[in-house]
């Protein structure tokens, strides 16, 4: 199991440069470290995946069973800091010597990224933005012809001649019987269904504009605080974690879980989560974040929200139901995701530095 930690290398703890496996000597944080276990999910070994990289969040999963992880986060080199951040690293959990001299995956843009879902038969790339003033993004990175997906291929890719930019990236633009859709939150009913189209990112590694204040307004569909990806269903999940009118959003909600299919060229709303009227009370949830599906039919919910912080169960119907609670702080849960077999659920919780491993029945 590979984990991101998500710090920006002011904390009492850091990992410090490993030999080969530093991206940035400066960047004292937001390294990456896998997990061996056994079938059990017990710890067999830790190790550091990659270094030197800066608040990675969270990432997504490749079909050939590597991790694409995320920085979140715009911040330039100066300083201590030697490189300029962004960007998506890929981590492999199995042969530590493909981490060696981490390559920036430079054509998937430079921004706040938050995680990614890919598309298993074409190496499409979704990707979420957890970003404000303006509100964050979803992308589409589509690969060059001839680009075959498989291990590697991203990073032979990335430094190929012309690989910073390399295939096209994209910002999602909503569309219904109205006109354009602004924002993700003017959508308050489940089954709602958008039209996608996909607008071309002017300098996605963001030389000297953010690539969210690259379109005007009207152009694309921004949404605040865009958050878990994963791919399934032959599509993408994603989330958006709350709107508040305060933050320029039409409507407010505290959740909303979106499936984008690529072959209808659509979104709809899967789930949505009202303002929570009392954050403390175990019926009530309020920030997805992370997100996974259940094997055994369903959805996982990390909650990063107000009050109780609980792991959310979502079912095939719709229905919400809490999975577990936080008894220990009122830090979040994080990064929720099953063995293939469905039989073990790993999650975390941020800040605390808890992994817990839990087993079914999830039937």
């Amino acid at each position: 199991m590979v984990q991101n930690h998500e710090i920006d290398g002011s904390e009492t703890y850091v990992v410090p440069p490993v030999e080969g496996l530093t991206f940035d000597p400066g960047a004292r944080g937001g390294t990456t470290t896998t997990i061996v276990m056994d079938n059990k999910g017990n710890r067999l070994s830790e190790y550091v995946s990659i270094a030197g990289t800066h608040t990675n969040c969270a990432g997504g999963r490749t079909p050939w069973n590597t991790w694409l992880t995320c920085e979140e986060t715009e911040v330039r080199k100066g300083g201590a800091l030697q490189q300029d951040h962004g960007w998506v690293f890929e981590v492999d959990a199995f042969d530590r010597t493909a981490n060696q001299n981490p390559v920036p995956l430079k054509f998937l843009g430079r921004y706040a990224h938050e995680a990614v879902a890919m598309d298993p038969n074409d190496g499409t790339i979704y990707l979420t933005e957890d970003a404000n003033g303006p509100h964050g993004l979803y992308y589409r990175w589509t690969p060059p012809a001839g680009f075959e997906p498989g291990k590697g291929a991203v990073r032979e890719l990335a430094l190929s001649e012309g690989g910073d930019t390399a295939g096209s990236l994209q910002a999602m633009l909503c569309t219904d019987d109205s006109g354009k859709i602004a924002d993700l939150s003017e959508a308050t009913d489940v089954g709602t269904t958008y039209k996608v189209t996909w607008v071309d990112v002017p300098d996605p590694l963001a030389t000297t504009t953010s690539v969210r204040k690259q379109f005007a307004a009207g152009e694309v569909t921004g949404s605040r605080k865009l958050e878990g990806a994963y791919w399934d269903d032959h599509g993408a999940y994603f989330v958006a974690s709350f709107a508040r009118a305060s933050d320029g959003s039409t409507n407010e909600h505290d959740g909303q879980v979106w499936f984008h299919n690529p072959t209808s060229r659509t979104v709809q709303l899967k789930s949505i989560f009202g303002v929570n009227p009392d954050p403390d009370a175990d019926t009530n949830y309020d920030g997805p974040d992370n997100i996974a599906l259940d094997p055994n039919g369903g959805l996982i919910l990390a909650e990063d929200g107000e009050g109780i912080q609980h792991l959310v169960g979502v079912t095939t119907a719709g229905k919400s139901f809490a999975l577990a609670r936080n008894d220990v702080s009122g830090n979040e849960f994080a990064g929720p995701t099953f063995t293939e077999d469905g039989g073990v659920l790993f999650a975390c919780i941020q800040g605390d530095g808890y992994t817990f491993a839990i087993i079914g029945p999830w039937k």
